[in-house]
C-alpha cells in the first residue's frame, strides 16, 4: 500500500471532520456578520459622544481616506465630524486599526476642532490577553492620552508620560506600542486631511 493511500485510509475521519466544522464556522459567519456590524456601529457611536465634550451629533465628512499600514498594505477609514448643541465643530473621530499581541486592535480616536490636541480614545475592538493586553481598555492607560499633542508619540517604559510620551502598561508593553503605533500610523493624514477639506 502507498504512503498516501495509507494517509488517507488512516486520516480520512479527520479530514471529513475539518471539512464539516469549517463549513458550519463560514455558515455561521455569514448569518452573524450583519449583526457584528450593527453592534460595532452603535458602539462606535456611542463612544465617539463619550470621547468628546459637548458632543452633540456626529457625522462622516471624508470617507475611505487611505492610510499607509504595515507592510504596504493600505487601510481605509472615515473621519467625522462631531459636533455640539450650537452645530459647532467640538472634533473630530476615526477609527485606527492595528496588530497587537494577539490580535488586530480597533481604536476610536478623537482630536480637537484644530487638529492639535487628542481628545482621547477607547478601544473599539480587541482580543488582547485578558489581565494584560486588555488593560489598554482602563482608564488609567487611556487617560495619558487626553490634551496629548496630535503628532508622533513615543512609548516609555520609565520616566514621566510628557511631552508626546506614554508610559507603557507593565507586563503588556506589546499591546500599548501598538496602541501608540496606530495613534503615529494615522495621526498625520487624517489632520492632513482635515485640513485640506478646510472642515472646522
Amino acid at each position: 500500500m502507498s504512503k498516501i493511500r495509507y494517509f488517507i485510509k488512516q486520516s480520512w475521519l479527520l479530514i471529513l471532520s475539518s471539512f464539516c466544522f469549517g463549513l458550519l464556522l463560514a455558515i455561521a459567519n455569514a448569518a452573524w456578520y450583519p449583526r457584528i456590524l450593527q453592534n460595532e456601529k452603535e458602539k462606535l457611536n456611542k463612544l465617539i459622544v463619550g470621547l468628546v465634550s459637548d458632543a452633540n451629533d456626529f457625522q462622516i465628512v471624508i470617507e475611505d481616506v487611505n492610510i499607509p499600514g504595515e507592510r504596504g498594505k493600505i487601510i481605509k477609514t472615515d473621519i467625522y465630524k462631531v459636533r455640539n448643541a450650537e452645530g459647532k465643530t467640538a472634533g473630530f473621530a476615526f477609527v485606527g486599526i492595528g496588530s497587537g499581541f494577539a490580535d488586530k486592535i480597533k481604536l476610536v480616536i478623537t482630536i480637537d476642532s484644530k487638529c492639535e490636541k487628542f481628545l482621547g480614545f477607547d478601544v473599539l475592538s480587541s482580543n488582547e490577553t485578558p489581565g494584560f493586553g486588555d488593560k489598554i481598555k482602563e482608564k488609567e492607560f487611556r487617560t495619558q492620552f487626553k490634551g496629548i499633542v496630535a503628532g508622533n508619540l513615543e512609548i516609555i517604559k520609565a520616566g514621566e508620560a510628557k511631552n508626546g510620551k506614554v508610559m507603557a502598561i507593565s507586563g503588556a508593553t506589546v499591546s500599548s506600542e501598538s496602541v501608540v503605533k496606530i495613534f503615529n500610523i494615522y495621526i498625520d493624514k487624517i489632520t492632513q486631511k482635515i485640513q485640506e477639506a478646510g472642515l472646522d
